[in-house]
């Protein structure tokens, strides 16, 4: 099976016409019971799922955004729907840039790796909270997940496919983070991507990082980017693109793509879109206010048409630290967060440690206490 291009130039890419990343959250069911898990997500799949031809339509519309649409195939566990393997497939011949993040169960056997690899799939992204099997596992709900997740990526090497790396961060997980670069680079990955907690679904029960040591953890992942022979992206902490400007004092020289054509900075709505298993569209999976169903609206349309979207892409209507901030069309802050803390996903994002210059107005709501 042929893969498409790498995409397009990012920097070309006109985020009110089309998002970078656009994932399709094709089922939630898991045979794990990960403590941060957005899904909450169940053994069984949803009655109401996209079908297979519901998909396939999806993955038309994608294609419409225009060519080399960045198309990521999350869950629950992709795995656990019997019809990925056509799903990427069809979607590689419709000229999309087919991603996948399944989870480390002993349905990711290395056969699995080389059949998705066959269909085209142009990344593998894996999740690893902790640098030992102990951690990991802890974290992930599951014996043996951690020897699971390393056999697969050691699968995709051995295929040909691209290794990503994905990381949650919160108050269980900051200690691991050097333990867990370390894998990374053993792994060979392309990239490491670095997920702040929002408190969202199971996620709630658990304790994110206070804004100082987000900040702190976010000056360590820029020297780590500029050391690692891996690419280093954030999610949910688009003020890491702050930082960075910050850290070396000329925008130039900030970090510009992750090594698959995105890049970096996009926040919920722009940049970014997300679909549920069920089809409703949404800023992102961590932003739960849809904009419409592709059973009913045209992706597409919604997407660059709808309120809430144009809303999103628009900083100069965020309110409070956020709004006033200037780089706030740089960074934006996590809308995902503000709306999880507030209603509100044009609020500030309050794990952002940053003060704009004069701002003497409210602190974001949800602020957690220094460290």
């Amino acid at each position: 099976m042929s893969r498409p291009s790498r995409g397009p130039d990012p920097t070309a890419i006109d985020t009110s016409r089309r998002p970078f990343v656009l994932v399709w959250e094709v089922t939630q069911a898991c045979d794990l019971a990960c403590d941060h898990c957005r899904a909450d997500a169940t053994p069984t799949r949803h009655p109401d799922e996209l079908t297979t031809e519901e998909g396939k339509r999806l993955l038309d519309e994608a294609s419409e955004f225009g060519p080399g649409q960045l198309v990521v195939l999350s869950g629950g566990d992709p795995l656990a729907r019997s019809d990925l393997t056509e799903l990427v497939e069809y979607g590689t011949e419709q000229g999309l840039r087919m991603t996948l993040t399944p989870s480390g169960t002993s349905s990711l056997t290395p056969e699995t790796v080389r059949d998705l690899g066959d269909a085209g799939i142009q990344r593998l992204a894996l999740s690893i909270d902790g640098g030992s099997p102990a951690a990991h596992d802890s974290f992930r709900g599951e014996d043996g997940s951690f020897e699971q997740t390393v056999q697969a990526a050691r699968a995709a090497r051995a295929a040909g496919v691209p290794l990503q790396i994905n990381t949650t961060v919160c108050a269980q997980t900051a200690d691991e983070l050097p333990a867990i670069r370390d894998l990374v680079a053993d792994l060979d990955a392309v990239l490491w991507s670095v997920f702040f907690l929002v408190p969202v679904g199971r996620g709630r029960i658990l304790d994110p990082v206070t804004p100082e040591r987000a900040e702190r953890i976010l000056s360590w992942l820029t020297e780590v980017s500029e050391e690692a022979p891996f690419g280093v992206k954030t999610t949910e902490a688009p003020h890491y693109r702050r930082v960075a400007i910050q850290r070396r004092r000329d925008s130039t020289d900030a970090p510009d793509t992750d090594g698959i054509g995105r890049r970096l900075g996009i926040i919920a709505g722009n940049g970014f879109a997300f679909v549920s298993h069920t089809g409703d569209i949404y800023p992102s999976g961590f932003l739960p206010k849809s904009a419409g169903s592709v059973r009913e609206s045209s992706l597409v349309e919604r997407y660059r048409e709808s309120d809430l979207f144009q809303s999103l892409r628009d900083p100069d209507q965020f309110s409070g630290k956020c709004g006033a901030c200037e780089f706030r069309h740089v960074c934006g802050g996590s809308r995902s967060r503000a709306y999880a803390h507030t209603g509100d996903p044009l609020a500030s994002d309050p794990l952002c440690d940053y003060v704009p210059t004069d701002y003497d107005g409210p602190m974001p709501a949800g602020r957690a206490s220094d460290d």
